[in-house]
């Protein structure tokens, strides 16, 4: 077969090496271009990030301020049914030393009637 190029075998080495060193030069990696729009870009990523911030915060003090008016509900729940049982108790008492009153008068009475009856 008649060599229709005219290469001779170091042409045909130095075309494989220059292939083989395009196809190598295809998996390095190529120099970065900064991005002109970074900056602006990390500025508005830190004001949502600062937004989303606030945000929870505002989440977190509205459940704080929830449960703290449970816990004022709550406790004045119990301060109300305290309140019942002392209410119950003094009425219970005060219907004690009624009744406690009256004996007393009834037993005073008695001897004051016991009394006048030795005198006649």
């Amino acid at each position: 077969m008649r060599d229709l190029k005219q290469t001779g075998f170091n042409d045909r080495i130095s075309a494989q090496k220059d292939a083989k060193a395009a196809l190598l030069a295809k998996f390095k990696p190529k120099a970065a271009a900064p991005d002109p729009e970074f900056e602006k870009l990390a500025e508005k990523r830190a004001a949502e990030k600062e937004a989303q911030r606030q945000q929870h915060e505002l989440a977190k003090a509205e459940l704080r301020r929830e449960k703290a008016d449970k816990e004022a509900a709550r406790q004045a729940e119990l301060m109300a049914a305290q309140e019942a049982v002392d209410a119950e108790k003094r009425a219970a008492r005060k219907e004690r030393k009624q009744l406690s009153k009256e004996e007393q008068k009834a037993a005073r009475d008695a001897r004051y009637a016991a009394r006048k009856a030795r005198q006649r």
